[in-house]
């Protein structure tokens, strides 16, 4: 079992690593490069008036060719790519070891249910937090960071237990308990700043959360169809 749990989640972490580095550079990476501009300065947004300082503009640019020009670009995307390696391995022991919960009580976990769950994922993950803490461009002011991390891991952990109940459990009591669960982190409400001084514009902040939402659902979809795939393939072992 042990085997089972690990190999399909390496497996399914190595195809959702590759294909979150493959989306985040082409569809992301320009977005972060396009907000530090604001952030450093280099661009300034007033009331849909773009301020370019040339100047900082110059100097950050030079300072860019000196930094940028012995890096190896197969070494960045390397690196990048370990990255997130390492971190979809983790999400895939995660829900690897929750098919094997699912399978102790009798419910075979399929291909097709191995979606259903990396969507779950993305879900716990990804939107639910969102609604409170929406994904943001660099140089965003933001509430304090402990505060944020809290309700973060407080509603994942919250999502996730809602969505088994709705999912496994078998009276309205757990369906009941599931619904308290998914609103109670949005009642008392993520940590926020009391205005807003965003340095980029609305528009592009704006893109760049359904960009970062849409990325990271096909990346979950794509990590729970690889693990459903090998927990299946590995039966045997």
């Amino acid at each position: 079992m042990t085997t089972r749990l690990f190999t399909s989640a390496v497996f399914a972490g190595l195809i959702a690593g590759l294909i979150a580095v493959l989306l985040q550079f082409t569809l992301m990476q320009s977005l972060i490069l396009e907000g530090e501009e604001y952030e450093t300065g280099n661009k300034s947004h007033f009331g849909g008036v773009l301020v370019i300082n040339e100047a900082l503009e110059a100097s950050g640019e030079a300072a860019t060719e000196v930094k940028e020009e012995p890096e190896n670009l197969l070494k960045r995307y390397s690196l990048a790519f370990f990255v997130q390696f390492i971190v979809f391995v983790g999400w895939g022991l995660i829900m690897v070891a929750g098919f094997a919960v699912a399978d102790r009580f009798g419910r075979k976990v399929t291909v097709k249910d191995g979606l259903l769950w990396g969507i779950a994922g993305f879900t716990a993950v990804h939107m639910a937090p969102a609604i409170g803490l929406a994904p943001e461009l660099p140089g965003t002011p933001a509430a304090e960071l402990e505060l944020r991390q809290l309700w973060w891991v407080t509603t994942v952990i919250a999502t996730a237990m809602a969505l088994a109940l709705f999912a496994y459990g078998r009276s309205a009591l757990f369906v009941g308990i599931g619904l308290i669960l998914l609103v109670a982190p949005h009642l008392i409400g993520a940590p926020r700043l009391d205005g807003y001084a965003g340095l980029a514009p609305p528009e592009l902040s704006g893109e760049y959360v359904a960009r970062s939402l849409a990325v990271s659902m096909a990346i979950w979809a794509v990590l729970g169809l690889a693990a459903g795939y090998f927990w299946n393939r590995n039966a045997d072992i």
